[in-house]
Order: C-alpha cells, then sequence, then structure tokens
C-alpha cells in the first residue's frame, strides 16, 4: 500500500468521495490508474494542509529513518 495526496476529487471503488489534497492509502495497481488519469502526481516537496512535509517522490527532504545519518 502507498500513501498519496490527491491532485483532485476521486471516488474510490468503495464509492467514498475524496477531495483534492486528501490523502489515502492505495494499492499500486490503484495509484498507476491514479497516475494514469492525473489525480495523483510526484510530490515536489513543501507541505500539506494539515501542516506535516510530504517525503514521498520527488521530495527534498532527507531519510531519517534507519540507517539514516540523522541522530
Amino acid at each position: 500500500m502507498v500513501y498519496v495526496m490527491l491532485q483532485s476529487d476521486w471516488t474510490d471503488s468503495n464509492g467514498v468521495s475524496h477531495l483534492a489534497g486528501d490523502s489515502v492509502d492505495v494499492d499500486a495497481a490503484t495509484l498507476a490508474t491514479l497516475q494514469a488519469q492525473g489525480i495523483v502526481s510526484e510530490q515536489s516537496g513543501g507541505g500539506s494542509k494539515d501542516g506535516t512535509e510530504w517525503v514521498g517522490p520527488g521530495s527534498t527532504t532527507n531519510w531519517v529513518g534507519p540507517g539514516s545519518a540523522t541522530p
């Protein structure tokens, strides 16, 4: 599963509507479909609507998890 931020409104296969800017957890096949439709795209960094910073694809934020140089 992958956690992504929507670039436009989307209704999932269960009929649940999600608004642009919402973050959702999707499987790889759904992610590919959403990317092909332009509903999600790679992020270029910056904050999200809840004030947390995007650290996914395209982010300039350094990894701070296991194996990172940050103590």
